[in-house]
């Protein structure tokens, strides 16, 4: 197995944890507290998959940190739309591309789960 650097799942749950903390900068001043701090955190929780794959020697745990970086990437769906629909983002393109990414993401964490109950002893 590579290193986790070498993942396709890392490189891009990390590269959208540091576009999405760009983005939440330029949110209304209110949000800074609010939802643009929740989804950095969750954003950024989910890139603790590396922790998963530093415990790839016992499968469930593994499995169980990329469970729950799969979740988290979820809940940053459920703040995107928090966002847009209550106009703190305004810019459609923004968020249907964040949208679009983060879909993808879970996607590809619950592709690798599943290769990872089927591989993995």
């Amino acid at each position: 197995m590579k290193s986790f650097i070498e993942l396709e799942v890392y490189k891009l749950s990390k590269d959208l944890t540091i576009r999405i903390h760009k983005m939440t900068l330029t949110l209304p001043r209110f949000e800074l507290y609010e939802e643009a701090s929740q989804i950095r955190r969750l954003s950024k929780a989910v890139t603790a998959i590396v922790e998963g794959y530093g415990k790839r020697a016992y499968k469930g745990d593994f499995i169980r940190q990329l469970t729950l970086g799969t979740t988290e990437c979820d809940e940053t769906i459920l703040h995107l739309e928090f966002l847009y629909e209550t106009n703190s983002l305004t810019e459609k393109a923004i968020y249907e591309e964040f949208f679009s990414e983060y879909t993808k993401l879970s996607k590809m964490l619950n592709r690798f789960i599943q290769w990872i109950e089927n591989n993995l002893k």
